[in-house]
């Protein structure tokens, strides 16, 4: 897996953003750092910048909290705007 952060779009910057507002649920993909992917239903709680990497802190079903880089997320369905 690449150690290199790689930008993420800036308009699905803005929908993790507004998920995060709106307290909403996403299905979210990732990939950890040793590249196993993760798979599961979310709640956006932050997105903060490190070392010039951005993340996306979220707690899953279970409570626990997860911090994923913004660039290892693999694939996310965003509930229906409304």
């Amino acid at each position: 897996m690449t150690t290199e952060y790689v930008p993420i779009d800036c308009g699905l910057h803005s929908r993790y953003e507004l998920a995060i507002m709106r307290r909403q649920q996403l299905v979210l993909s990732w990939a950890d750092e040793a590249g196993t992917v993760d798979a599961c239903t979310v709640t956006p709680l932050d997105l903060f910048t490190r070392q010039a990497q951005e993340f996306l802190r979220l707690r899953d079903a279970q409570g626990r909290e997860h911090t994923v880089r913004l660039d290892r997320i693999t694939s996310c369905r965003f509930p229906a705007d409304g």
